[in-house]
């Protein structure tokens, strides 16, 4: 390929990065006045983790596909998913069909965020040039969550909650045109290893299971949910039987007999569980207990992404001082902090959400850096690729599940207060309360009471998050004594 028809094809994959980012803080923005148009306040965790759910479990079927089709086929395929789900998200008249509309755009979003990695392998063989591609790559992902609320915020205010959907549909159109045009450099795909069918139908049927039935309690009979949860457990337990006997499955059991990776992986999965309660809700706290627009909402993410640049920018001189685990407890310890501004009261003033946030971006930027290069570090070398990709998974599946979980305990938190009010209160006003355009139709004097049933959700949910980045706090200072002898060690050697 010509330096023009790479930089084209770059500039087309960092477009499709970019889609991704603006998709995943511009949902949040908008989910007040989805939910209050829709009436779907009680499905809000369907919303966000059905999305999650079908990127992580796509993530690694697209490379898997990648090899059997080629890339370039493969990249065409995710994003015509992606770009269907988003119009259909927008066309969506009940929630029902936004969250089946969310699902597609969501299984799209595995091979958009993932295969391109791939492609830039390809084009950059120079490791040193590849390096600065993906500094362009993490730009614009950034830039993009910067963008994203605002001009989430903008578009609900100014139009509707539809035109949000709707703006990444040219986007991903352009992306896939520009590399069918110019992408010319991949050869005939050849079938190295049989693609594990069985595996990823059986982890794709037990996620999903998990999910539904994670959503179902509180809201169905409990032998259903129980039956679901039989499911789930029948699938993934078989699908840990037949990988045993694989060539090339989709998760690879040594993975869990190096401890350190082991860590990594725990650590992952309850930081990213926690810190997207912060993601989702925070929006819905400024508009629904503050009753600010959804514009000012979106601004609740704003600093967290500036201050992620900063703590991801960290990592490199604080390892020159300080060991990979206390560098990870220190960011932590950040994220902690972030939790901690959260437990005030319903009238929490908004420059505390924008402190919280600023100190949720810092912690987390840190931590990404931090642990996906031990990742790389503690894996052996024949499996740094599959223990990346792992990890990326785990990421997913974490904020899939812990975003159901959080769904359910303000579900909880709502039906009690519903319960509590006598009947002056119902979830059709609930519903209205989480848009602050729609504040006016409801009755003035029911307002605080309501606000105090929503506060009740949203205290509950971060006091969980809460818990969890203390558990993460314990488990990091366990591993600082882990690596503290191991040092030991080294040295007597």
């Amino acid at each position: 390929m010509s330096k023009r028809n790479i930089f084209i094809v770059t500039c087309a994959l960092l477009l499709s990065n970019a889609m991704s980012g603006l998709d995943s803080t511009i949902i949040n923005t908008a989910l007040p006045a989805i939910i209050s148009d829709l009436h779907g306040l009680e499905m809000m965790g369907w919303i966000v983790a059905v999305f999650l759910l079908g990127t992580a479990v796509s993530t690694p079927l697209w490379s898997k596909l990648g090899e059997h089709v080629g890339n370039k086929r493969s990249y065409q395929l995710a994003a015509g998913f992606f770009i269907v789900g988003s119009l259909l998200q927008g066309l969506a008249p009940n929630i029902w069909f936004l969250i089946i509309a969310r699902t597609i755009a969501g299984i799209g979003n595995g091979g958009v965020v993932s295969l391109p990695y791939i492609i830039y392998a390809r084009m950059y063989t120079n490791p040193r040039k590849r390096m600065q591609v993906l500094g362009f790559v993490s730009a614009s992902y950034s830039t993009a969550t910067i963008i994203g609320p605002l001009v989430g915020g903008f578009i609900v205010d100014a139009f509707t909650w539809h035109w949000v959907f709707y703006l990444n549909v040219p986007i991903g159109l352009l992306s896939a045109i520009l590399v069918q045009i110019y992408y010319q450099m991949e050869k005939q795909p050849h079938e190295s290893k049989p693609v594990d069918y069985r595996g990823s139908v059986l982890m794709t049927l037990g996620l999903t299971s998990l999910l539904a039935a994670i959503e179902m309690i509180g809201s169905a009979n409990t032998v259903l949910v129980v039956g679901v949860f039989v499911v789930a457990a029948i699938c993934l337990l078989s699908m840990i039987h037949f990988e045993k006997g694989v060539a090339d499955p989709i998760i690879p059991s040594r993975l869990f007999k190096n401890r350190a990776l082991v860590i990594d992986f725990t650590l992952f999965t309850i930081i990213w569980g926690a810190f997207i309660s912060f993601l989702i809700y925070s929006p819905m706290w400024a508009q629904g207990l503050l009753g600010t627009t959804a514009l000012i909402g979106g601004a609740t993410q704003i600093p967290s992404s500036f201050t992620n640049f900063i703590g991801s920018g960290s990592v490199a001189p604080l390892r020159k001082y300080f060991t990979p685990q206390k560098v990870l407890g220190m960011s932590i310890v950040m994220l902690t902090i972030a939790f901690i501004l959260l437990m005030g009261g319903v009238k929490t003033p908004y420059w505390v959400l924008l402190v919280a946030g600023a100190f949720e971006g810092l912690g987390n930027g840190a931590c990404f850096n931090e642990l996906q290069v031990k990742v790389q570090q503690d894996a052996e070398q024949q499996d740094i690729p599959v223990a990346t990709s792992f990890s990326f998974l785990i990421r997913m599946l974490s904020q899939t599940f812990t975003a159901a979980v959080f769904g359910l305990v303000m579900n909880h938190a709502l039906r009690q207060g519903v319960q509590h009010s006598g009947g002056t209160i119902t979830m059709k006003m609930m519903n209205k309360l989480s848009d602050a355009t729609n504040i006016s139709s409801l009755p003035s004097r029911l307002i605080p009471q309501m606000r105090l049933i929503l506060h009740a959700g949203l205290h509950n949910i971060m006091v969980l998050a809460l818990l969890l980045m203390l558990i993460a706090l314990g488990i990091n200072l366990w591993a600082q004594r882990l690596e503290k002898h191991q040092l030991k060690a080294a040295k007597i050697d």
